[in-house]
């Protein structure tokens, strides 16, 4: 070994290198970077001080390095910028060092906060805030405060040109303004770019819109809006071009009707215009209406023009009718009056000579004249004659029948009327053996009017015979001739002008025949003209046609002229009118209507020029009005089109209140934006609107209101922050507790509204009470209370939960406030207890006579934190100089027990002999000493590392469990909520097949639900982690409850259910109702499962004496119940007794087994009834029943020490076997092993929601990676009438709800990339728009601790997954309906 050689004084010492390695090797340590190695010894002398010097250098570099990490995190990680470096023990260059690292960070943190500053106001609006750059701003510091401010600058340059152009062309209405670019570039300057165009191209748009509105209000419907459009603008774009076609199409169609009717003559056509409306609507109809009018008259004209040319004088034109065609109704009513009176009188005549023999009659006709007046009297003619012939010879003739042959026939007569006379004369000469016979033709012939008639002479000869031949032979001849003349007449006067007279005649009537063939022939000419004429106006709309009938004359030819006059006055009249209307269709105004009418068609002349007229006013004043409003942007005007009434005045009333309207709104929003850039956020727009202008009110005032909210906001934080400031600035420096309270008092109460305050502090030397230290307005004789237990009163039980209390509705004389004048009750209490680190050093109580605002509760929350800083900070100075003192003091005391102990050593000296020897005897020993020990420590390393093995394998479990869990709960939360829905049938569109499908699906899952349950619950017994909640539980309730769930699930099955309680029973008892619920469900559901047929019962009593009782406590308990489940089922063999409460195992475990089960649920009521203080016995006969018995305390004491969880083995009717081998017994799991929570699904449905639904209309963010479960959720909510928006991860929701300001509630999933739901619901929490909204946490990994962990990182509530639906929304409507109602009043208690 090489020894280090000094010069060998009385004072110096040797060291060989062996001393020196532990010095080398933490050198080199050092020189690695780890400080955390120190020199671990060294010998006495120089050696010993040079380690202790290594040792304090290493000390002070380790805790400037730990300060630097703790630094770096405080600022990188947490983004506090206020962490410094604390100084350590060290000075010089250790202390420059450190004051030189919190220089760098000033220098570094400084011009990032104000950049934080200057970006935090550009966010909220606030473009006023630059960076102030003073002199010893350099480099990259300098860079950055000229780029901040450079990009404020542009962002207000490019805010004040934006502006003016929106003024100008939103309140001004001047189109085609642009922002200056100069002084941008980059984005700045395609963003102001990006205005211009819009800009510009709104300008257009709106500017072509303008010409074309312009183009139709003159009536150029030529022109469309041809600019390229997007948005509403093209919705707009549309809706003209559309106008404009419709328009287009309504002229089209009125100049069709015009030129049916009156170019081509087709009566009976219609204006089709489809898609019009209003107006327009009203003026087609009045187009189709006068078509219709005239049609209706023209054709009743012609039907009677018809009639009369058919000989039918029966009919009369009965339309209605006005002007000419009142006139020519008239003219041709007339006509058919004459034609049916001298038709009457000829056929008088005819009768009366012809068939009544009534000679001398004449026709009268009154009022013809020409042709008419020629036949008349032709006819009177023709009676007066054959009137002065047939008398002259029915003298004679009578003559001869009186007997008196000697009269001559003397009246002039010719043709065969005369050779009547001859041989009348000559007969009478002649006559007398056949005078009877000739008289009595003669009498019917000439006086009775029988034509036909034959003489009868018997017995004569001859010439007799010859002349009676002859006289039969004339009176056959006349009938035949006079008959067909008859007929003729008769055909002519039934208006069938195709009969003629064809019999043979001569002379005279010769003449009559062809007099009367003739007129026949006239007649059917004048009949044909008359019907073409009727049918080429009347029917195909041909004006302009004429009647022409040749050679007539008389009535005839004035009729036929009247005739042709009247159609060419007609045509004349409906041409001008249908080039007129065609022009007012085609929107030129100005053409009117000119020709000469009367009657109806000069009206509708008038009307027609009068419609053209208001249209040409209301055309030139709507185009005033949009000029000035859509172009010139002067609002107020108003069209005035004078004269006009209907449905010009209402629509001329309908544009001047568009205006009025548009006016008054546009105005109003003008007003309320000026009061905003000036600055008054208290003006609101609360003009009437509709429509677009509606949404756009709301939408202005809603930003206002944000606005005004944002500010009052803003200032409310400024107030807090500053006060924060100024107050933690006056605390500073105090080191007495009592000035630290005063200071507080005096300067806190004022501030906060607060006329009454006490301050009280821990008590020193104890945790348990708290002693008044300050106060405001306290009275001396009536002042607060000096002293309160913790827990004791408000102010105790304010530090016992270490939150605020808030007494509201103080009651008169409760508490009272003093001043010179007068003695009042405050209105609300405060109570804050003062913590640091979550041990309590204080409470604060504040009285005011008005209620404390949301900034002062925040602001007293946020200040109490800062005095419990301060006062810790006092208490651990105090505790530091107490403890300085009594370290003084020991130094002392040590110093003199150090000279005794010199002392004492001499005597050791001595003695040390005498244990040397003593020594080496104990040496042997300890060295077998030593060698059990190692033996034992081997034994205790190998204990050690198995049981880390067991922690680890549990821990793997529970971590397996949880997972398991949790990914079989997420497909099932979405399986169970969509079958839910399947099964409700909303829309009926599901057959019952189908419905039962989806109700066998939830069934199944909800089955699967319960496994899991199961097997989570005997995972918790197992590791000890079941947690007991006692509570009073009412047992009538929970029976009923229990019998109600079962009764119908036994009454499905064919069973018989009952639930009784004894007399004696306790109505109450203390337990975990939860767990209690569960075991006795499991119980009666396994009784109700195996009992194939009669009944099943529950029965409470008290427990009798008697029992043999597992666990020796229960046999001394005075208090229990048993609850008993008695079923008439199959019943359990004496040999499965044991096994049916192990844990997945069952009586009948084959294959083959006729029930179903995991065999989980008795195991776990067994562990159950133990936890709960407990025991279950089981008494069953095969195939006659069982008794399954739960004995429980009524009040819980704890839980059973016995294993077995009371397995009656006492009642087995065979003895246990005995075990062959001693069981090993199982180390017990870590007690910190996190297990999954017992979700319990409730078996009560919610009721049906009463009122309003709060979820209607409500919109709720869902946060969760998995789009199933988001899409099941969505469709439950969307059927409440809920808006959903979801996010996959919490990153995304918060950018959600900083985008969706108005959502209502969020359902929060708790395992998530990126950023999980814990994180994201604190994040939330941490904004102040969010604090107070309902957010639940939903979570598949139901692991012990996550509800409360939830909880406590901001959650509202807590529902597990898969959620019942029906749990589900009765939580969300609880929560809306508690964020729309006010908060109940607190109760006050006595302080």
């Amino acid at each position: 070994m090489t020894t280090a050689k000094v010069v060998p004084t009385p004072e110096e010492r040797t060291y060989t290198e062996s001393d020196l390695v532990p010095i080398l090797e933490t050198l080199f340590s050092w020189r690695d970077g780890d400080f955390r190695r120190r020199v671990p010894h060294a010998p006495p002398g120089i050696l010993s001080e040079v380690r202790l010097l290594l040792n304090e250098v290493a000390d002070r570099r380790e805790h400037l390095a730990n300060e630097l990490v703790r630094v770096r995190k405080e600022v990188v990680k947490e983004g506090r910028f206020s962490e410094r470096l604390t100084p350590g023990p060290g000075v010089g260059a250790w202390a420059e060092g450190v004051e030189s690292v919190n220089v760098l960070i000033d220098a570094l943190v400084s011009p990032v906060s104000g950049a934080a500053d200057v970006i935090d106001a550009v966010a909220k609006g606030d473009l006023s805030r630059r960076i102030d750059l003073d002199r010893s701003a350099r480099g990259e510091v300098r860079r950055l405060g000229k780029a901040i401010n450079g990009m404020v600058d542009q962002l207000a340059l490019f805010n004040s040109e934006v502006t003016r152009v929106a003024r100008e062309a939103g309140t001004e209405g001047r189109l085609g303004g642009s922002a200056n670019l100069r002084g941008m570039s980059g984005s700045w300057r395609d963003l102001t770019e990006a205005v211009n165009t819009m800009s510009s191209r709104v300008a257009a748009q709106v500017r072509d819109i303008a010409v074309v509105t312009t183009a139709v209000a003159k009536g150029d419907l030529s022109r469309k809006v041809t600019v390229d459009a997007v948005g509403e603008m093209f919705e707009l774009k549309n809706t003209v071009n559309t106008m404009v076609d419709q328009l287009s199409g309504f002229a089209e169609e009125v100049t069709r009707v015009a030129r049916e009717v009156g170019t081509e003559g087709q009566l009976g056509g219609q204006a089709q215009v489809t898609g019009v409306s209003g107006v327009w609507k009203d003026l087609t109809d009045s187009v189709n209406f006068m078509a219709n009018n005239l049609t209706s008259q023209v054709r009743s004209i012609a039907t009677v023009a018809t009639a009369v040319a058919q000989g039918n004088l029966s009919k009369k034109i009965t339309v209605d009718a006005q002007g000419e065609i009142l006139q020519l109704k008239d003219t041709l009513n007339t006509m058919v009056d004459q034609l049916s009176s001298f038709a009457d009188e000829v056929t008088r005549v005819a009768r009366e000579v012809g068939t009544e023999g009534k000679l001398g009659g004449r026709a009268e006709v009154k009022g013809v004249s020409g042709v008419w007046k020629d036949l008349t009297d032709n006819v009177n003619s023709m009676a007066n004659n054959l009137t002065y012939q047939v008398r002259n010879i029915a003298q004679v003739t009578t003559a001869v029948a009186n007997g008196d042959l000697t009269r001559k026939i003397d009246v002039d007569a010719q043709g065969e009327i005369l050779e009547l006379k001859s041989t009348m004369n000559t007969m009478v000469e002649q006559l007398s053996s056949f005078a009877s016979e000739v008289t009595r033709v003669a009498r019917e012939v000439g006086t009775e009017g029988q034509l036909g008639g034959q003489a009868q002479v018997r017995g004569v000869s001859g010439v007799w015979k010859d002349l009676t031949d002859n006289v039969n032979s004339m009176a056959n001849n006349l009938t035949s001739q006079v008959r067909q003349i008859a007929a003729v007449s008769s055909a002519v006067a039934q208006g069938n002008l195709s009969k003629k007279i064809t019999v043979d005649a001569q002379g005279e009537i010769l003449q009559l025949k062809d007099t009367l063939n003739t007129m026949v022939d006239q007649l059917s000419s004048f009949a044909d003209e008359v019907t073409r004429v009727a049918r080429e106006v009347g029917t195909q709309g041909q004006l302009g046609g004429q009647a022409r009938v040749k050679g007539v004359s008389g009535v005839w030819k004035d009729l036929t002229d009247n005739v042709n006059s009247m159609a060419n006055n007609l045509t004349y009249q409906v041409r001008n009118i249908a080039e007129v209307t065609t022009a007012v269709a085609n929107g030129d105004l100005t053409r009117k209507i000119d020709v000469d009418a009367q009657g109806e068609i000069l009206a509708l002349k008038t009307t027609i020029n009068r419609m053209v007229d208001q249209l040409s006013s209301f055309a030139s004043e709507v185009t005033r009005v949009a000029r000035e409003v859509g172009s010139e942007g002067q609002l107020g005007g108003q069209a005035r089109v004078e004269g006009v009434e209907g449905t010009w005045k209402r629509l001329t009333e309908s544009v001047n209140e568009l205006a009025g309207n548009l006016t008054t709104q546009v105005r109003a929003i003008a007003t309320v934006t000026s009061a905003v850039a000036r600055g008054d956020l208290t003006r609101s727009i609360a003009v009437e609107a509709q429509g677009e202008l509606a949404e756009l009110k709301d939408n202005v005032n809603l930003m206002v209101a944000n606005l005004r909210e944002t500010t009052q906001a803003n200032q409310e934080q400024d107030w807090l922050k500053s006060n924060l400031a100024r107050i933690s600035r006056l605390m500073q420096g105090h080191r007495d507790l009592l000035e630290v309270a005063k200071l507080t008092m005096s300067e806190l109460t004022p501030l906060v509204s607060a006329r009454y305050g006490a301050f009280y502090g821990i008590e020193p030397g104890g945790d348990h009470e708290l002693i008044l230290i300050g106060g405001y307005g306290v009275r001396p004789d009536r002042g607060p209370r000096q002293r309160f237990a913790i827990g004791e009163g408000i102010v105790g039980q304010a530090a016992a939960e270490g939150r605020h209390i808030i007494l509201d509705d103080v009651p008169p004389k409760f508490i009272t406030i003093d001043s010179g004048l007068s003695q009042s009750t405050p209105a609300q209490i405060v109570v804050l207890p003062i913590l640091f680190e979550s041990r309590v050093l204080g409470v604060l109580e504040l009285a005011s006579f008005t209620p404390f605002g949301e900034v002062h509760l925040d602001f007293l929350t946020q200040l109490v934190e800062t005095i419990g800083v301060t006062m810790n900070t006092i208490i651990a100075n105090s505790r530091t100089e107490d403890l300085l003192t009594e370290s003084q003091r020991l130094t002392r005391e040590l110093q003199e027990r150090s000279d005794e102990l010199q002392r004492q050593q001499e005597e050791l000296r001595r003695s040390n002999a005498e244990l040397e020897d003593k020594a080496a005897l104990l040496a042997k020993q300890n060295r077998a000493i030593e060698i059990q020990n190692f033996q034992i420590e081997q034994a205790r390393r190998t204990l050690e590392e198995r049981a880390e093995q067991l922690a680890v394998s549990s821990r793997y479990k529970s971590e397996f469990l949880a997972n398991m869990s949790h990914e079989l709960r997420t497909p099932l939360n979405s399986l169970l909520v969509l079958a839910k829905l399947l099964t409700e049938n909303a829309e009926g569109n599901l057959t019952s097949q189908q419905v039962e499908f989806a109700k066998t699906i939830h069934s199944a899952g909800s089955s699967l639900l319960q496994l899991i349950n199961d097997m989570l619950d005997l995972s918790k017994v197992e590791a000890g982690r079941m947690d007991i909640h006692p509570i009073q539980v009412s047992l009538p309730k929970m029976v009923d409850l229990l019998e109600a769930a079962f009764a119908p699930l036994a009454q499905d099955k064919g069973l018989s259910f009952s639930a009784d309680v004894e007399a004696d029973v306790p109505h109450e008892l203390r337990a975990d109702e939860q767990r209690l619920q569960q075991v006795l469900r499991n119980l009666i559901s396994n009784a109700v499962k195996f009992t194939p047929r009669g009944e099943v019962k529950l029965r409470v009593s008290t427990a009798p004496a008697g029992i043999e009782y597992d666990d020796d406590t229960l046999h001394n308990a005075t208090d229990l119940l048993a609850f008993q489940v008695i079923d008439t089922g199959i019943g359990i063999a004496p040999d499965k007794r044991d096994v049916i409460f192990e844990a997945f195992r069952q009586a009948d475990g084959t294959t083959s087994r006729k029930y179903g089960g995991t065999g989980l649920g008795l195991a776990i009521c067994r562990d159950i009834a133990r936890l709960l203080g407990g025991e279950i016995h089981v008494d069953s006969e095969l195939g006659k029943g069982s008794t399954f018995t739960l004995y429980l305390p009524a009040s819980y004491t704890g839980p059973l020490a016995a294993t077995d969880g009371g397995v009656a083995r006492r009642q087995l009717m065979s003895p246990p076997a005995e075990e062959s081998t001693a069981a090993v017994p199982e180390p017990p799991l870590p007690l910190d092993l996190p297990m999954p929570e017992l979700v319990e699904t409730p078996v009560e449905t919610p009721a049906q929601w009463q009122g309003d639904d709060p979820l209607n209309g409500a919109k709720i963010l869902i946060v969760d990676d998995d789009i199933r479960n988001v899409f099941a959720l969505t469709s439950v909510l969307e059927r409440h009438g809920s808006t959903v928006v979801y996010a996959e991860n919490g990153r995304e929701g918060i950018e959600q709800l900083e985008r969706n300001e108005d959502v209502a509630l969020v359902l929060m999933d708790i395992m998530m990339p990126e950023m999980d739901g814990w994180a994201t619901t604190s994040a939330i929490r941490r904004m102040p728009q969010f604090a107070d909204l309902p957010i639940i946490a939903l979570t598949a990994k139901v692991m012990r601790g996550d509800r409360e962990k939830s909880i406590a990182s901001g959650a509202s509530d807590y529902v597990p997954k898969p959620v019942d639906v029906d749990r589900l929304l009765e939580r969300l409507r609880g929560w809306l309906s508690r964020g729309r109602g006010s908060a109940s009043d607190s109760s006050v208690e006595g302080s």
